[in-house]
């Protein structure tokens, strides 16, 4: 059978047996919740949704990373929201990994299968739900969106990560690649939520350090990331947060394509207002 590529169903409890010493860590520049520690117990359930239930992988967090929330959700069949974002001025991104799912936006209907990709701008009017016999997952990443004078907001899209050609990265022959839905001068986004793909054996040659946040899912394969000072094995199903400006470098392993999904908060000014009138 031929390996999906997205990350492996998560749940459950481990067996009294199993050993507590794994992967997860939580340090000041980043963190890694490892797919084993993604079980049922540590969910949570959320207002005007029905069957469902959400990892909250990342939340804004004085201190760390602060820009934005990232739930990995799974939806029973039946399941969903008519009533799904409580705060206007919250935009989207939807990323479907497993099952189907119905999408109602602004009244039109969107059929949301493995691998798509729905941009929801603050206001929008929409609704999920799971028609399907089966399970659904999906990736929601919520930000609050900054406005910006003479800057309209960003409409609203849905398309399939298959209907956007990726862009190799400058220099590497396609070895690394970045899929992005969004154009990089487009400064009506504040954010980009993009899929990285690196060819086994491939890296990201140099520790980049920059003012962008990462939230940062494992969709497929394994790598060796550089984290601040520390070398950190990761797999499929993992999920890395990155605080602004922590160091960061990769190689990927093996022995088929290492992707993930990436989230970085782009294109506004740094925010001054909190620190003045301190002396």
């Amino acid at each position: 059978m031929t390996a999906s590529p997205y990350n492996p169903p998560c749940g459950g409890l481990p067996p009294q047996t199993a050993l507590m010493t794994g992967r997860a860590v939580f340090t000041e520049a980043y963190a890694v919740i490892p797919r084993g520690v993604m079980s049922d117990i540590v969910t949570s359930v959320l207002p005007f949704w029905e069957h469902t239930q959400a990892w909250m992988l990342a939340r804004p967090l004085s201190g760390f990373s602060e820009t934005f929330a990232q739930y990995l959700v799974t939806l029973a069949p039946g399941g969903g929201s008519e009533r799904p974002e409580p705060d206007p001025e919250a935009q989207a991104v939807l990323f479907v990994v497993e099952g189907q799912a119905r999408l109602v936006r602004d009244g039109q209907v969107h059929a949301l299968t493995p691998g798509a990709y729905a941009y929801l701008p603050p206001g929008t009017t929409w609704s999920l739900r799971n028609d399907g016999a089966g399970p659904t997952r999906f990736h929601w990443i919520r930000k609050a969106y900054t406005p910006v004078p003479g800057l309209e907001v960003p409409p609203a899209f849905v398309t399939h990560e298959t209907a956007v050609a990726p862009v190799p990265m400058p220099g590497t022959d396609g070895a690394w690649a970045t899929t992005r839905f969004v154009a990089p001068d487009d400064l009506r986004h504040d954010m980009h939520v993009n899929i990285v793909a690196l060819r086994p054996g491939a890296s990201i040659p140099f520790e980049e350090t920059h003012v962008m946040e990462h939230g940062l899912f494992i969709l497929e394969g394994k790598a060796v990331y550089r984290l601040n000072r520390d070398w950190v094995e990761v797999q499929a199903g993992d999920f890395l947060w990155l605080r602004a400006y922590c160091p960061q470098a990769c190689y990927a392993g093996g022995p088929g394509p290492f992707r993930y999904l990436l989230y970085k908060d782009v294109n506004r000014h740094a925010l001054l207002s909190p620190f003045r009138g301190r002396r």
